[in-house]
């Protein structure tokens, strides 16, 4: 696709100097949109990281949103598994020794992270916060039947870009993971470009849509979340090859199961079996499942059989307060009464 010209301003701009990235500083990026940002004063940067964040230094915080954006819909995502995506505090390594396996956990962090930064970019381009990109206006051709251009699309081409440089830049080793977390990144950004979508708003009397205008626009980025965690519990498993050549051994990634549909761009590859996260073990980075709460009437894995490893689980009965009664005052208001409620919490032994 033809770059847009904040997209060549930047291109052109950074000269092949790219910004690292690495998911263990997801910690720090996060605090970054709320606080004046000092590039020197983030640890672990790498000089080509430095030289982005003191040239681009305002779009670090959408990188820093989007990296948060990331880790909560991960925790989504996952809030039934056995692996729910814990962060440590305090820690540049966030996810713990999780990331350091080649495991569709791995897969998945990449993917999300990679398109929550296009995501976030892309958004903070269109809301005008940043001076060196703002509205698409190359979707802008003839207009549809019932409806024309109007309001600001979204440039998600740009913000693709912004986390292509951003999240590739550290995966140049000629081996095996840092093919997959290229891979993993570009599957989570295409995902953005994959669901990119007409939106419109109603013109006329009474809201009788004579007119529409209509603009490109991101979806939800819940809608990413689903589609990525779709493509993490189909992952492909992935076998390492050497290659020799003129600059040394390189490792490759093919797929292992010849007889299954290969891999496409769109989907999560990985190589490594991921622990069974039943039990604590520092070595991966799992925090076991007790004490966890569990679906006493869920099959699925978050119920209790197997979010509880067949360690069955505890139950007990709590309070809860909560509004009922409510009635609706014209006009306009709504008065409710205070209930307590009880509620049976089934947790992992």
């Amino acid at each position: 696709k033809r770059l847009g010209a904040s997209q060549q301003f930047l291109g052109e701009t950074l000269g092949g100097s790219v910004l690292g990235w690495s998911l263990a500083l997801g910690q720090q990026y996060t605090s970054l949109g709320s606080q004046p940002l000092l590039c020197g004063s983030i640890p672990g940067l790498v000089p080509k990281q430095l030289r982005f964040c003191r040239n681009y230094i305002e779009i670090m915080p959408s990188v820093a949103e989007g990296v948060k954006l990331g880790i909560q819909e991960c925790q989504h995502q996952f809030r039934g598994r056995r692996w729910n995506c814990t962060t440590i505090d305090d820690s540049l390594a966030i996810f713990g020794p999780v990331l350091d396996k080649a495991t569709r956990e791995s897969a998945f962090v990449h993917a999300i992270a990679s398109a929550g930064v296009a995501f976030a970019v892309t958004r903070s381009c269109a809301e005008g916060t940043s001076t060196i990109c703002g509205c698409d206006s190359h979707h802008k051709g003839p207009p549809g039947e019932g409806w024309k251009w109007g309001g600001c699309s979204e440039d998600a081409d740009f913000g693709v870009l912004v986390s292509r440089e951003f999240a590739d830049a550290r995966e140049n080793r000629p081996d095996a993971r840092s093919a997959m977390n290229k891979h993993n990144n570009e599957a989570g950004r295409t995902t953005i470009l994959d669901h990119m979508h007409l939106k419109c708003k109603c013109h006329g009397l009474s809201g009788s849509c004579e007119v529409k205008t209509c603009w490109w626009a991101q979806p939800d980025f819940r809608a990413i979340g689903d589609f990525l965690k779709d493509k993490y519990d189909s992952a492909s498993e992935m076998v390492v090859e050497k290659h020799r050549e003129s600059r040394g051994w390189v490792e490759t990634l093919r797929a292992k199961y010849s007889l299954f549909k290969p891999p496409t761009e769109r989907d999560l590859v990985y190589y490594e079996n991921s622990p069974n996260f039943c039990e604590p073990n520092p070595e991966t980075g799992s925090f076991g499942t007790r004490d966890r709460t569990c679906n006493v009437t869920s099959h699925g894995i978050d119920g209790c059989d197997l979010l509880c490893c067949g360690r069955g689980h505890n139950t007990r009965t709590e309070k809860r307060k909560e509004k009922c009664h409510c009635i609706f005052h014209w006009c306009c208001y709504v008065s409710c009464q205070e209930c307590v409620r009880v509620y049976d919490v089934h947790t992992c032994k």
